[in-house]
C-alpha cells in the first residue's frame, strides 16, 4: 500500500491505523453517509425544478389557497396574510403555467 511519499516505518503505522479504522463498523457506516455524492447538487435541483409536472389537484389547491389569502388580505390588511399570499402566489403561477404547458403538449 505504499504510495512512495512516506518512509516505510511511517507508511506501516498509517496502514495499521487504516486497518483498525476499517474494522470499526459504526464509524464506517457514519463515514459512508457523509460522502460528497450525497450532498445536494445545485444543477440537479434546477433540473428537478425544470422537470416538475404538477397535477391538476395540486394546482387547484394552490389556486384555492391563493384566492382565499387574497380575499383575506384585502379584508383584514394584516401583514402576515399578505406575506403568505406573496409566498403562495408565485408557486401557484409556476405550477399553473407548467400544467398548461404540459396540457398543450409543449
Amino acid at each position: 500500500m505504499s504510495i512512495g511519499r512516506l518512509p516505510d516505518h511511517e507508511q506501516r503505522i498509517l496502514d495499521e491505523m487504516e486497518r483498525a479504522l476499517r474494522r470499526n463498523r459504526r464509524l464506517d457506516r457514519r463515514l459512508r453517509t457523509l460522502r460528497l455524492s450525497r450532498l445536494p447538487d445545485p444543477a440537479r435541483g434546477i433540473a428537478r425544478l425544470a422537470a416538475y409536472r404538477p397535477r391538476v389537484w395540486t394546482v387547484a389547491i394552490l389556486l384555492t389557497v391563493s384566492v382565499a389569502l387574497l380575499v383575506t388580505g384585502i379584508i383584514t390588511a394584516r401583514p402576515a396574510v399578505i406575506w403568505a399570499f406573496a409566498a403562495v402566489w408565485p408557486l401557484t403561477l409556476f405550477a399553473g403555467f407548467r400544467l398548461m404547458r404540459r396540457r398543450t403538449g409543449d
